[in-house]
């Protein structure tokens, strides 16, 4: 984004979960992620006036401050400011009418605000307690249905797709590595489910299915706490599943009609990430 508040470049790039995968790590995707915004751009790193990140897992103070520092450190000489995922979201929402927005990503949850300016959430929380129909669930969902659908030593496509992926060929080292590392195995398979759906795989549409509905249910849960079941409002969907796979898309679409059948099912006046990087350019002053 530039002075004049044009976006210049996207980019994407791993999870950024910092409660989960540890500031190191969340520092290098967001590194990678600008990296490759910049080089779409041509500008070089010293170009960078302000940062602005909406990453889930930094509503703590100690972790808020802690990315900062080490964003600090990778864009030295910028400004930086650290916003939760909900902040971004409803930063990016503005104020005005009741919305809701389902988080898709890494991991799931839905926050919502009516017009008298009430909030309130439903998930995000973690893979122990919630997090359904997340990546990281959709993930955990394929490995275990790749495991059951074995017919003796010969795996679905499906599995052979997740083995390829992981870069695995023996399935008690995937299960290994699941216990131990479950961030970094089970939400790099979503493209692997996703793509598999979109080519017609009954076991990855089946999951994929399964996961629209869950997240329905945390849209339910929001809406009926917020008194919007019947009534009309904004409902966006961020993360970044959303967009990835026209079979979830439609089943996420569905899903919703179920359950809220009068939201109109739109985008926010800016994505979360340049609601994120505006407020950081005014932090700057720039």
């Amino acid at each position: 984004m530039n002075s004049a508040d044009q976006g210049l470049a996207r980019a994407f790039a791993g999870p950024s979960n910092p409660s989960r995968i540890g500031v190191e790590s969340a520092v290098r995707a967001i590194e990678e992620c600008g990296n490759l915004a910049l080089r779409e751009t041509g500008l070089e790193r010293s170009a960078i006036s302000a940062v602005g990140a909406g990453i889930a897992g930094t509503a703590k103070p100690e972790m808020k401050e802690s990315l900062t520092h080490a964003l600090q450190k990778s864009f030295a000489g910028a400004s930086i400011i650290v916003l939760t995922d909900l902040e971004a979201g409803l930063a990016a929402a503005g104020e005005g009418p009741a919305i809701i927005l389902v988080v898709m990503g890494t991991g799931s949850a839905a926050f919502g605000r009516n017009a008298e300016g009430e909030i309130v959430r439903a998930g995000g929380y973690g893979p122990a307690s919630s997090d359904q129909g997340s990546a990281y669930d959709i993930g955990r969902r394929a490995i275990a249905a790749a495991i059951r659908e074995r017919v003796g030593e010969s795996d679905s496509a499906l599995g052979r797709q997740i083995l390829e992926q992981l870069r695995c060929t023996e399935w008690p080292v995937v299960q290994h590595r699941a216990r131990t590392i479950p961030d970094e195995i089970f939400p790099p398979l979503f493209p692997v489910v996703a793509g598999a759906a979109d080519a017609g795989d009954a076991v990855a549409q089946e999951i994929l299915v399964q996961a629209a509905q869950d997240l329905a249910s945390l849209i339910a849960d929001v809406a009926e706490r917020l008194h919007l079941r019947e009534s009309e409002f904004l409902l966006a969907k961020i993360g970044g599943t959303v967009g990835r796979s026209r079979f979830f898309d439609a089943q996420m679409d569905a899903a919703l009609k179920q359950v809220v059948p009068r939201a109109q099912v739109g985008k926010l006046r800016v994505s979360p990430a340049e609601a994120a990087a505006l407020l950081a350019k005014a932090s700057d002053g720039a």
